[in-house]
């Protein structure tokens, strides 16, 4: 017989995972915005819809075990929301702002696959082998969009460090400039100083 420690346990972590994946749905759509990037953009949009999908699988648990998937809001989840929300208020531009974008996603990505993992082995030790059928899904496609995640990093962090080099090279030819015109301003006579003009016959 299942322990009933463990079913609860068990259940906890699923309105855990409801509460996680919900805050998620809220906060793609402004991680979607503030991508620069079209593909980085439209993968956050195409796991919106994975999201949701989520959801609706975890709804799916829950009617199977007679439970409220309400209840519990995810601590774990808020605040790797608010810190991507942080990220989206530096004032990082382009490829920088999606590297930025996508070390958030990630953090998100790797709670979430401990956690489906976690969560999917109490459904195999409890005997609710279709629950565990549906989260080894989920987890499986979170797994997936950390991979492509990864992928689109090596590019946009590429991109991001070549940006800082090229920043960084028109500072210094502003910094040469201003330099060179220092050197005309303190060759040039200074005011009340200035010689007469000779004028010509």
């Amino acid at each position: 017989m299942p322990n009933e420690g463990l079913k609860e346990l068990y259940i906890d972590e699923l309105r855990d995972l409801y509460s996680a994946e919900n805050q998620l749905v809220k906060a793609l759509p402004k991680m979607a915005k503030a991508a620069s990037s079209d593909e980085l953009r439209q993968g956050f949009e195409e796991h919106l819809e994975q999201t949701k999908e989520h959801v609706a699988r975890l709804e799916q648990i829950f009617e199977a075990l007679d439970e409220s998937p309400k209840g519990k809001k995810c601590m774990g989840m808020e605040g790797l929301v608010k810190e991507g929300a942080e990220a989206m208020e530096e004032d990082f531009e382009d490829a920088v702002m999606d590297s930025a974008l996508i070390g958030a996603a990630q953090r998100v990505e790797h709670y979430e696959i401990a956690a489906y993992g976690t969560t999917r082995e109490f459904a195999n030790l409890l005997g609710e082998t279709e629950a565990a059928s549906l989260l080894e899904e989920t987890l499986n496609e979170e797994k997936e969009t950390d991979e492509k995640l990864t992928e689109l990093a090596k590019e946009i962090n590429s991109q991001a460090n070549e940006g800082g080099e090229d920043v960084e090279a028109e500072a210094e030819e502003d910094e040469e400039v201003t330099d060179e015109e220092a050197s005309d301003e303190t060759s040039k006579p200074t005011k009340g100083t200035r010689k007469p003009t000779r004028r010509v016959a």
